[in-house]
């Protein structure tokens, strides 16, 4: 007998789907908004001059990207209480994704930072300018601008990532999708539906990106 597609289960519990989908990207959000300032931090390190500074950074960024993040979760909420760090299930995974992403959006902020060509560094300094404030009304606008092809790919990517959350039992949008497959037995519509709101979500990111993307580019 052929399986017949009955999409009737899910969509009563449709509202859970949406509200798993909020969770995630308010867990998204945070994490990455953290992530962010962790990688301004760490990009900065990568590209300094001194070795004191750069290898820690080099260091963090190698076996950050080099761990699978599902590892990186399961630790953070398995073995870190047994040293006495307990954290909830959500703050747990928003750290780690933090964390986790703060090593791939230095490397994002490192490759926007390298970009920037030496002499406008030397442009601020010729109309007195001190460096700090190089940094923040030069160096930081040009390394976002350079930087924002990159980062929307990554920022959608580890969006996509709060989906490891459900083998917390944090109830995001995948864990609330698998909870109505088990519970209707709907497989095939409860994925197909979800897999939608991924595609859908991810497609209005990209478009925002797009979007602040052109409205940053530098007018030819």
């Amino acid at each position: 007998m052929g399986y017949q597609l009955n999409f009737d289960a899910v969509w009563r519990s449709f509202d859970d789907l949406l509200w798993g989908l909020a969770l995630s990207l308010q867990m998204a959000v945070l994490a990455i908004a953290i992530g962010c300032l962790i990688g301004l931090v760490v990009a900065f390190a990568l590209v300094s001059k001194l070795r004191v500074v750069r290898w820690p950074a080099r260091v963090y960024v190698t076996i950050l990207r080099n761990t699978p993040i599902l590892i990186l979760i399961l630790f953070a909420y398995f073995a870190l209480p047994q040293v006495g760090v307990t954290l909830g299930k959500v703050e747990s995974f928003i750290a780690t994704l933090a964390i986790y992403s703060g090593a791939y959006l230095a490397e994002v902020f490192r490759s926007g930072l390298v970009a920037i060509p030496v002499g406008q560094e030397e442009a601020g300094l010729a109309i007195g300018l001190r460096r700090s404030q190089i940094r923040v009304y030069v160096i930081l606008p040009l390394m976002f601008r350079n930087a924002l092809p990159a980062l929307g790919n990554t920022v959608i990517s580890l969006f996509k990532d709060t989906s490891l959350a459900a083998v917390i039992s944090v109830p995001e949008l995948t864990y609330e999708a698998r909870k109505i497959n088990v519970e209707t037995f709907r497989v095939v519509e409860t994925w197909i539906v979800a897999a939608g709101i991924y595609v859908l979500t991810c497609t209005l990111m990209g478009a925002i990106l797009r979007f602040v993307e052109r409205r940053m580019a530098i007018p030819r």
